[in-house]
């Protein structure tokens, strides 16, 4: 139930290499602001303390921008939100130690959020055209350092059935592309190429890992040696087969994240699946889940484009559900690299 009077949430989001700041008035989105720190790319990676030196730099003019953005000032605010982990710790202190200032000095609520429930809770924001998931429904949740499916039986009643034992699948992804000689970050040319290629044009071994778990350590390192044997037959293979392998190899991730979905479907009946993390940007795991409702009776949930990579509209919609049940922090709560579902 919505409360009588507007609730104005700032949300930070700072978990990783993105510094982002949204504005919300209850479940909808005012300003989403979102600044890319480009300096990585020279590393093939992101390197932690370049990271958190690029977020003191960054977090007040996208804070400014978002809340120009969402015509508001800040005495308006109800609110803060901010991502308490899981993260890059020095990351996670510039966004917490902000949100922690700003609520002390404007005298309101201060609200920390799990960075991967908020992923989930990307499919209650307010979006024209998306429908949202009841409960209870199943969270495949896929990004650059998680791969989990998810019970969700209310907003923060979620339990893992099934997740990595060792690489996230965005890593297989990055991981492909880095071994092709494609520029960091690599997963979005990995699926850029793999919609030009023929994902059967050469097979890779799927690994055999029981329940609802995933591995992926074993299908990168195959991966490698498939192509270090080739190059070393022929020095242009990756040249002339770039959109093929891309393909090929997407195809194999999708088919592995598939086969656990459909067991996760048949162990708990649960036919309402929505995907969350930065990894379900690709068109080809979009593309098969939408497939999948015609195919196996699914009722699929993908939110809104720009609420899948790490943003702090997610975290906002997550702490306007907090807000309502009052579940606020002191400012002595701190900051964590793991933190518990």
């Amino acid at each position: 139930m919505k409360p009588e009077n507007p609730v104005f949430i700032l949300a930070l989001e700072s978990s990783c290499d993105d510094t982002a700041a949204a504005v919300l008035q209850n479940d909808k989105v005012l300003s989403n602001v979102v600044a890319n720190q480009l300096i990585h790319q020279q590393y093939g990676g992101v390197v932690p303390e370049l990271a958190s030196r690029a977020h003191q730099q960054n977090i007040v003019p996208v804070v400014d921008a978002a809340l120009k953005k969402a015509n508001i000032n800040k005495e308006q605010l109800t609110a803060i939100g901010f991502t308490q982990g899981p993260g890059l710790m020095g990351s996670l202190l510039v966004g917490g130690s902000f949100a922690k200032s700003m609520s002390l000095a404007l005298g309101i609520p201060l609200i920390a959020i799990n960075h991967m429930q908020a992923h989930i809770l990307a499919h209650f924001i307010d979006e024209e055209g998306f429908d949202k998931p009841e409960f209870p429904f199943l969270a495949l949740t896929i990004s650059g350092g998680h791969t989990q499916i998810v019970k969700v039986n209310d907003y923060f009643d979620m339990e893992i059935i099934g997740e990595t034992t060792d690489d996230a699948v965005g890593e297989a992804f990055d991981k492909t592309a880095k071994i092709l000689g494609l520029p960091y970050p690599g997963g979005p040319l990995v699926d850029k190429h793999a919609q030009s290629g023929n994902p059967k044009a050469f097979t890779f071994t799927k690994p055999k890992v029981p329940g609802l778990d995933f591995s992926f350590s074993g299908l990168k390192t195959g991966i490698l040696y498939f192509i270090n044997d080739h190059v070393a037959k022929n020095p242009d293979f990756i040249t002339e087969n770039i959109d093929d392998i891309c393909a090929s190899v997407q195809h194999t991730i999708i088919d592995i994240l598939m086969d656990k979905l459909k067991m996760a479907v048949q162990q708990t009946g649960i036919t309402q699946i929505a995907i969350g993390g930065g990894v379900s940007a690709n068109s080809g795991i979009r593309k098969t889940l939408m497939e999948a409702e015609g195919k196996y009776g699914w009722k699929t949930f993908i939110p809104k484009f720009e609420y899948t990579t790490d943003n702090a509209a997610m975290i906002g919609i997550a702490a306007y559900h907090k807000f309502l049940t009052g579940d606020f922090e002191q400012a002595s709560v701190v900051s964590k690299a793991r933190i518990a579902f």
